[in-house]
């Protein structure tokens, strides 16, 4: 069922009831919100392609010429690491007639386009453009734009709107919960991506909360982290967090760095950097998760795992990426299944449980909520430039 672009302004007025309810009386969003494809279209205009998002992490691109690419809704990217030894997402298209000029990750001393061999510097800067010396083809004129980056506890942050506020400067709360970790020193492992059948924030709001752990993942999760031992943690405007805390019985996961407390050592800490970051940190092991939304019932997921040190074995490590695989399945096949579902005129808007177990989706819904233009302002229309 798709919503008239006249709709968009009740839907909106929906989130703004729902984002409002007190923590007590907290209710999910209704079906709709995740299968109308105007009303992401609205989403991916009004805020989603102005917030900063997740690419990946520093030590993928360790020397200079090494690059992976991305995409940002309409934006290929190349995320690249100059000799300077700066990392800049780049725009993935070469000036002259806008093929891509790389795929995957690699190393490069130049990025050669393969169509009319244009080719650029690991800064951008274009090189050479064969035959057009008299066309006024220069390096000011056609070296390929860069967008807003920054890097963070080694995560690679990118954001398409060029005036975009710094994101460091709000994440002040989250690296106090994340301090002891030392985030940003862990080494990375390996990389993946997939594509699932769900609207983004299906993926977020179940990443996100501890009621489900026991029930759909009895045999991979509940053993280390069972639904009634999770507790909410920190939130604020731009993140929201709970911690997944092991039994008593549980073996330990590891040591990891110094300066963890025994109460640090024995959960797992995630978190939901917003929008579309989502993240498991424990003691010797980070899971993070970027959701490009694609369409409104698709998702580009890529993931990192990352370690501390030389602490687990390779073998420790194929078992932890093996469990995370089949915790991946499991999860995706609930999703796909329910987003099949939640076009149904019945389709819920039930309440949230108690703040442990789904209190975090009650901040992700606040956060939504304060994307909304206030009432009196004239929503633009879906597709507006």
């Amino acid at each position: 069922m798709t919503t008239a672009l006249s709709d968009i302004p009740s839907m909106t007025g929906r989130l703004r009831a729902v984002a409002g309810l007190p923590e007590h009386d907290a209710q999910c969003l209704p079906g709709r919100f995740y299968t109308d494809p105007d009303y992401f279209r609205h989403e991916v205009e009004t805020f989603l392609s102005r917030e900063w998002h997740c690419l990946g992490r520093a030590d993928e691109i360790p020397d200079p010429g090494d690059y992976f690419t991305a995409r940002l809704f309409d934006e290929p990217l190349l995320v690249v690491r100059g000799d300077d030894g700066a990392v800049r997402v780049l725009s993935n298209l070469c000036r002259h007639r806008g093929m891509p000029l790389a795929e995957g990750s690699g190393s490069t001393r130049r990025f050669v386009c393969s169509y009319h061999a244009w080719s650029y510097g690991r800064a951008g800067e274009l090189v050479n453009a064969p035959r057009m010396r008299d066309k006024g083809v220069t390096r000011e004129t056609c070296s390929l734009p860069s967008f807003p980056s920054e890097i963070w506890n080694g995560f690679i942050y990118a954001n398409l709107d060029p005036e975009a506020r710094p994101l460091a400067p709000r994440l002040g709360q989250l690296g106090n919960l994340l301090g002891h970790y030392r985030t940003g020193e862990m080494r990375i492992v390996r990389s993946f991506e997939e594509e699932w059948r769900t609207n983004w924030k299906c993926l977020v709001e179940n990443f996100m909360e501890a009621y489900h752990l026991s029930v759909v993942h009895p045999e991979t999760l509940h053993p280390y982290t069972p639904t009634g031992l999770s507790r909410k943690s920190m939130s604020d405007d731009s993140f929201t967090s709970y911690c997944a805390n092991y039994p008593e019985t549980a073996a330990s996961r590891g040591m990891g760095a110094p300066g963890l407390t025994e109460e640090e050592r024995r959960r797992s800490t995630l978190f939901c950097l917003f929008p579309t970051q989502i993240a498991s940190q424990a003691a010797t092991l980070l899971v993070s998760f970027s959701i490009q939304p694609l369409a409104v019932d698709r998702i580009r997921v890529r993931w990192t795992m990352s370690t501390w040190g030389d602490e687990l074995t390779q073998d420790e490590l194929e078992d932890r990426i093996a469990l995370w695989h089949e915790v991946n399945r499991e999860d995706r096949e609930k999703l796909e299944r329910m987003q099949r579902a939640l076009s149904s005129r019945h389709a819920p808007s039930g309440p949230l449980a108690p703040r442990d177990y789904e209190g975090t989706i009650w901040d992700f819904y606040r956060y939504l909520g304060r994307q909304v233009p206030p009432e009196n302002m004239p929503l633009r229309a879906v597709g507006a430039s």
